[in-house]
């Protein structure tokens, strides 16, 4: 093997197999360990899946086997798995980073839509064509959920379909953008405490603990070890459903492994 290249190790693929796909029918699959690999060193070089290296086989192999199991909702099972898998964490916190989608990102069905169809979670920003990723965070920096949007969709609106993926939390971090009324009822509507910094325009301040929240760069620190891979740092996938495939995977393999 070139020890230039991402390799999964035995252990690692061992704890990933149980929750790959068995129902394969005709031909068996081959390498998965291989593959697998290769998917993710794509996701870590950046680089075109047909510049992909010979060491993990044909190049076309690696990115049907990505789609395909992004289209089955693989890639985010397997995510899922594995972060149920570390138990539940009484502590979260939630935030969103935004990444810039590449030129070659565009095209997708629904881009030129009006804004109650979808856009494959693609938006016009300050920073130009953006996708925002929001996340939600142990206090070990281990991610726990994930939702995409066109980075020109305000925080405060995607917090609910993140709680709904988490139980067993009494305390939530957030930042500023968090600090609606709406938000914080939807967390105590799921028995946790929000700690928000109330912003400066409230009437009434909310009871928020600068002490606890120190812990929320967790979250900041996790978004970065994420974009140390380049697809993930910078968006080229058309489509959102192969987009939060790949963050599931990196960060499956980044934290869960």
């Amino acid at each position: 093997m070139d020890a230039d290249l991402f390799w999964l190790s035995e252990r690692q693929f061992a704890r990933i197999a149980p929750h790959l796909p068995t129902d394969t029918r005709g031909k068996p699959r081959v390498d998965d360990r291989r593959v697998i690999s290769g998917i993710i060193q794509i996701m870590l070089s950046g680089a075109r899946w047909e510049d992909a290296p010979s060491a993990y086989g044909p190049r076309k192999t690696l990115y049907n086997r990505f789609q395909r199991w992004a289209a089955k909702g693989v890639w985010a099972r397997l995510f899922e798995a594995l972060a149920q898998s570390g138990g539940p964490s009484a502590e979260l916190l939630i935030d969103s980073s935004a990444v810039k989608a590449h030129r070659c990102a565009s095209g997708g069905k629904g881009g030129a839509t009006p804004r109650d169809r979808p856009n494959q979670a693609i938006g016009r920003s300050r920073g130009g064509r953006t996708t925002k990723i929001y996340a939600l965070t142990g206090a070990a920096c281990r991610p726990v959920a994930f939702v995409l949007t066109g980075g020109n969709v305000a925080d405060c609106t995607k917090a609910a379909p993140l709680l709904e993926q988490v139980s067993n939390v009494r305390l939530i971090h957030g930042d500023k953008g968090y600090d609606t009324n709406a938000v914080r009822r939807q967390i105590e509507d799921r028995g946790a405490a929000p700690n928000i910094p109330p912003k400066v325009n409230r009437v009434w301040k909310n009871c928020f603990s600068p002490v606890l929240y120190r812990t929320r760069n967790a979250i900041e620190r996790m978004f970065n070890r994420l974009k140390d891979f380049r697809r993930i740092a910078t968006r080229y996938d058309r489509n959102a459903t192969n987009f939060h495939a790949a963050i599931c995977l990196v960060a499956a393999v980044s934290y869960w492994l």
